[in-house]
Protein backbone atom coordinates (compact mmCIF):
# COMPACT_ATOMS: atom_id res chain seq x y z
CA UNK A 1 0.00 0.00 0.00
CA UNK A 2 1.38 3.35 -1.00
CA UNK A 3 1.61 6.12 1.57
CA UNK A 4 -0.10 8.53 -0.83
CA UNK A 5 -3.16 6.23 -0.97
CA UNK A 6 -3.39 6.27 2.81
CA UNK A 7 -3.19 10.05 3.02
CA UNK A 8 -5.78 10.48 0.26
CA UNK A 9 -8.15 8.45 2.41
CA UNK A 10 -7.32 10.35 5.59
CA UNK A 11 -7.99 13.81 4.14
CA UNK A 12 -11.75 13.62 4.73
CA UNK A 13 -13.44 13.97 8.13
CA UNK A 14 -16.16 11.41 7.38
CA UNK A 15 -13.59 8.79 6.39
CA UNK A 16 -11.55 9.55 9.52
CA UNK A 17 -14.67 9.07 11.62
CA UNK A 18 -15.44 5.77 9.88
CA UNK A 19 -11.92 4.47 10.42
CA UNK A 20 -11.94 5.56 14.05
CA UNK A 21 -15.14 3.58 14.64
CA UNK A 22 -13.69 0.55 12.86
CA UNK A 23 -10.76 0.57 15.28
CA UNK A 24 -13.34 -0.82 17.75
CA UNK A 25 -14.34 -3.70 15.46
CA UNK A 26 -16.42 -4.62 12.39
CA UNK A 27 -19.58 -2.61 11.77
CA UNK A 28 -22.53 -2.66 9.41
CA UNK A 29 -23.47 0.36 7.34
CA UNK A 30 -26.56 0.81 9.54
CA UNK A 31 -24.30 1.31 12.57
CA UNK A 32 -22.37 4.04 10.80
CA UNK A 33 -25.63 5.70 9.74
CA UNK A 34 -26.89 5.72 13.30
CA UNK A 35 -23.68 6.97 14.89
CA UNK A 36 -22.80 9.61 12.28
CA UNK A 37 -26.38 10.64 11.49
CA UNK A 38 -25.62 10.49 7.77
CA UNK A 39 -27.59 8.84 4.94
CA UNK A 40 -26.69 5.37 3.71
CA UNK A 41 -25.56 6.62 0.32
CA UNK A 42 -22.95 8.95 1.84
CA UNK A 43 -21.65 6.29 4.22
CA UNK A 44 -21.48 3.67 1.45
CA UNK A 45 -19.66 6.07 -0.88
CA UNK A 46 -16.94 6.74 1.68
CA UNK A 47 -16.65 3.07 2.65
CA UNK A 48 -16.34 2.17 -1.05
CA UNK A 49 -13.55 4.71 -1.39
CA UNK A 50 -11.71 3.19 1.57
CA UNK A 51 -12.32 -0.33 0.30
CA UNK A 52 -10.93 0.25 -3.20
CA UNK A 53 -7.77 1.64 -1.62
CA UNK A 54 -7.35 -1.31 0.74
CA UNK A 55 -8.03 0.46 4.03
CA UNK A 56 -11.16 -1.58 4.83
CA UNK A 57 -12.55 -4.98 3.94
CA UNK A 58 -16.21 -5.87 3.41
CA UNK A 59 -18.23 -9.01 3.98
CA UNK A 60 -21.78 -9.50 2.74
CA UNK A 61 -24.36 -10.50 5.35
CA UNK A 62 -27.64 -11.02 3.54
CA UNK A 63 -28.44 -7.68 1.92
CA UNK A 64 -26.00 -5.76 4.11
CA UNK A 65 -22.29 -5.18 4.13
CA UNK A 66 -20.17 -5.45 7.25
CA UNK A 67 -16.92 -3.47 7.12
CA UNK A 68 -13.72 -4.03 9.04
CA UNK A 69 -10.11 -2.97 9.05
CA UNK A 70 -7.69 -5.44 7.52
CA UNK A 71 -6.31 -7.98 10.00
CA UNK A 72 -3.38 -6.51 11.92
CA UNK A 73 -0.95 -8.95 10.28
CA UNK A 74 -2.12 -7.85 6.81
CA UNK A 75 -1.74 -4.11 7.44
CA UNK A 76 1.21 -2.33 5.93
CA UNK A 77 3.50 -0.65 8.47
CA UNK A 78 2.39 2.73 7.08
CA UNK A 79 -1.30 1.94 7.58
CA UNK A 80 -0.69 0.58 11.08
CA UNK A 81 1.26 3.71 12.06
CA UNK A 82 -1.41 6.05 10.67
CA UNK A 83 -4.26 4.17 12.38
CA UNK A 84 -2.37 4.41 15.68
CA UNK A 85 -1.90 8.13 15.10
CA UNK A 86 -5.60 8.52 14.26
CA UNK A 87 -6.55 6.77 17.48
CA UNK A 88 -4.30 9.05 19.52
CA UNK A 89 -5.42 12.25 17.80
CA UNK A 90 -9.11 11.32 17.82
CA UNK A 91 -9.05 11.08 21.61
CA UNK A 92 -8.49 14.85 21.65
CA UNK A 93 -11.38 15.76 19.32
CA UNK A 94 -14.98 16.08 20.53
CA UNK A 95 -16.58 14.71 17.34
CA UNK A 96 -14.61 11.45 17.59
CA UNK A 97 -15.31 11.07 21.32
CA UNK A 98 -19.00 11.66 20.64
CA UNK A 99 -19.00 9.02 17.89
CA UNK A 100 -17.44 6.45 20.22
CA UNK A 101 -19.94 7.28 22.98
CA UNK A 102 -22.83 6.79 20.54
CA UNK A 103 -21.33 3.53 19.33
CA UNK A 104 -21.02 2.29 22.91
CA UNK A 105 -24.77 2.85 23.42
CA UNK A 106 -25.76 0.76 20.38
CA UNK A 107 -26.76 -2.88 20.43
CA UNK A 108 -24.32 -4.28 17.90
CA UNK A 109 -25.74 -7.77 17.82
CA UNK A 110 -27.14 -8.50 14.38
CA UNK A 111 -30.49 -10.21 14.10
CA UNK A 112 -30.84 -13.51 12.27
CA UNK A 113 -30.90 -13.42 8.49
CA UNK A 114 -34.30 -14.54 7.28
CA UNK A 115 -35.14 -16.47 4.11
CA UNK A 116 -34.32 -14.34 1.09
CA UNK A 117 -31.46 -12.63 2.95
CA UNK A 118 -33.52 -10.12 4.90
CA UNK A 119 -33.35 -9.46 8.59
CA UNK A 120 -36.27 -7.86 10.33
CA UNK A 121 -35.83 -4.10 10.57
CA UNK A 122 -32.51 -4.00 8.76
CA UNK A 123 -29.34 -5.96 9.41
CA UNK A 124 -29.12 -4.96 13.01
CA UNK A 125 -32.13 -2.71 13.52
CA UNK A 126 -30.33 -0.07 15.60
CA UNK A 127 -32.65 0.91 18.41
CA UNK A 128 -31.36 4.45 18.79
CA UNK A 129 -30.84 7.36 16.51
CA UNK A 130 -28.83 10.40 17.41
CA UNK A 131 -29.21 13.97 16.19
CA UNK A 132 -26.77 14.94 13.45
CA UNK A 133 -24.01 17.28 14.60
Amino acid sequence: MRLVQIYQCLCDETRLRLLNLLLRGPLCVCHFQTVLGEPQVKISKHLGYLRTRGLVTATRRGNWMVYALPEAAARSPELAANLACLQDCAAEQAVFRRDLARLARLDLTCGPIQAGGAASGGCCAPAKTFPKK
